[in-house]
């Protein structure tokens, strides 16, 4: 009869081996999947090309021949993009819970407070259909107002998906610039709205609402925190892909047909009205951050100038109409004007800043 204790030690080898090895193959088939993101990612232009030019006996010269290549090009490439960052924040998202980022943001000092709403905000799975939920908890758990909107300013625009394809698509810098000016706005725009004292203009029926402690958060393993990523992939991409395409056909007419004179005139540096005019257009659109860089991208490349179509892009993030009409639920007229506002005024500032600026010569394909 063998040994309890020496049973008791087998009992545990058996038991721990066999996640490792799951481990170690799930550590193998990431590094496969890598390698073939990388080569499908590679050969995008020339298959592109040849779909374009070959397949569909397009002329390289012609306006149809552009945008279809245009189309061929972005789709596969936005695509896989998404893919990958999507699994990558999905990930690090596993870390974080709304309970979790209560508690981080409660009882902190104001300006510290909305430094760190903004960071949180970039990270954590939260967009404007969160909004009310997030709103309730975060005021009923002593988070002060300017603080919790901080990050709700920071949760849509400063976009983890936006920030990926930006670099992706432009480089490092314009990535940069987009991260850094999301973050002034939201920070700047909820220390502004702090100090106007304006929690009478919340209705009243969200103080009264009392919020649990919460479930206690669970505990994932190594395993858990990819299978949380894949499923952050099959839910965030299965509902986003239709935008992307919708938003790659739009960047293809304008990158195909649309004159880059008259374009260059109605959203260019020199005009003053360029920048007002395309936050007034972006704010009624509806539209995410995925499917609106390609159009982004087709402005850019027919002369539009950075600072407005920037201010294009962040309107339609953090300004669209769809949030303001869940934000009614929690927010009195006065506030949701004050809150337009602050954070028009904010993307104004920056779309004027880059063009005054120049720095045009930052976007790099």
């Amino acid at each position: 009869m063998s040994d309890p204790v020496e049973k008791t030690n087998n009992d545990k080898l058996t038991v721990e081996q066999p996640a490792t090895v799951s481990s170690w193959k799930i550590n193998g088939l990431l590094v496969l999947a890598l390698a073939a993101w990388v080569g499908l990612y590679r050969e995008i232009k020339p298959v592109s090309e040849w779909l374009a030019y070959n397949l569909f006996r397009l002329s390289d010269g012609s306006r149809l021949g552009k945008a279809v290549a245009f189309f061929f090009l972005d789709v596969p490439k936005v695509l896989l993009l998404l893919v990958l960052i999507v699994f990558a924040v999905g990930i690090v998202r596993s870390f974080f819970t709304a309970e979790h980022t209560r508690r981080v943001l409660a009882g902190k000092r104001e300006a510290t407070g909305n430094i760190l709403a903004a960071l949180l905000g970039i990270v954590t799975p939260f967009c404007s259909c969160s909004a009310v939920p997030l709103f309730i908890g975060f005021v009923t758990t002593g988070v002060p107002l300017g603080v919790t909107f901080s990050f709700l300013i920071a949760a849509p625009m400063v976009n983890e998906v936006a920030l990926v394809l930006l670099f992706g698509l432009f480089g490092w810098q314009v990535a940069a610039l987009y991260l850094g000016t999301g973050l002034f706005i939201a920070m700047l725009s909820g220390w502004i709205i702090g100090r106007l004292k304006l929690e009478r203009h919340v209705e009243e029926w969200v103080y009264a609402a009392q919020m649990g402690e919460g479930a206690e958060e669970e505990k994932l393993d190594w395993p858990g925190r990819i299978r949380f990523g894949l499923d952050a992939v099959k839910e965030i991409v299965g509902k986003v892909w239709p935008y992307v395409v919708l938003g790659i056909a739009v960047g293809a007419g304008i990158h195909g047909y649309a004159p880059e004179r008259w374009l260059a005139a109605i959203m260019g540096k020199d005009a003053w009205w360029s920048v007002p005019l395309a936050v007034l257009i972006g704010i009624p659109m509806y539209s995410n951050a995925a499917g609106i860089i390609p159009v982004v991208e087709a402005l850019l490349e027919k002369g539009a100038a950075l600072g407005t179509v920037l201010a294009f892009m962040m309107a339609v993030i953090a300004l669209s109409l769809p949030e303001m009409i869940i934000l009614r639920k929690v927010l009195k007229l006065r506030l949701i004007a004050v809150f337009i506002g602050v954070v028009g005024g904010g993307i104004l500032l920056i779309g004027y800043l880059f063009n005054l600026l120049d720095i045009q010569q930052f976007v790099t394909r």
